[in-house]
């Protein structure tokens, strides 16, 4: 019984000693990221994902890219709901392959077939991203 009294009372004076002990200032002292710049890096990372949801569906929603999903028996509409739910490194890479796979097309590195192809791709990863979460 007497050890666990003075364990107690060594415990208090522990804490008692220090608490005091900290600086004045430290409860007072400004926090290393200030509240206005968390609010921008958040309404960055909701601009950044609203831009790369609207580059896959703008991709997606080509008359294109219709023909190609319709060729694989993919519903454009569950992929156009599935879009939003990915997260958003899931967003970045799709939305960058999405912008690649354009370019290359555009510039005619890509035949008809391989954009099919890419289109197809792109949208069964979104449904198994979709499946996966």
């Amino acid at each position: 019984m007497t050890f666990s009294r003075h364990a107690l009372g060594f415990s208090a004076a522990v804490l008692f000693a220090t608490f005091f002990a900290l600086p004045q200032g430290l409860a007072a002292q400004q926090h290393v990221v200030s509240s206005t710049d968390l609010q921008n890096d958040v309404a960055n990372a909701a601009q950044v994902r609203q831009e790369n949801i609207a580059k896959i569906d703008k991709f997606l929603s080509t008359d294109q890219a219709q023909r190609a999903l319709k060729a694989g028996n993919v519903n454009y509409d569950v992929v156009k709901r599935g879009i939003p739910t990915l997260s958003d490194d899931e967003l970045a890479r799709l939305s960058a392959r999405a912008d690649k796979a354009q370019k290359d097309f555009a510039a005619g590195a890509l035949t008809n077939e391989q954009i099919t192809y890419i289109i197809i791709a792109l949208a069964a990863a979104v449904i198994v991203l979709i499946a996966v979460h």
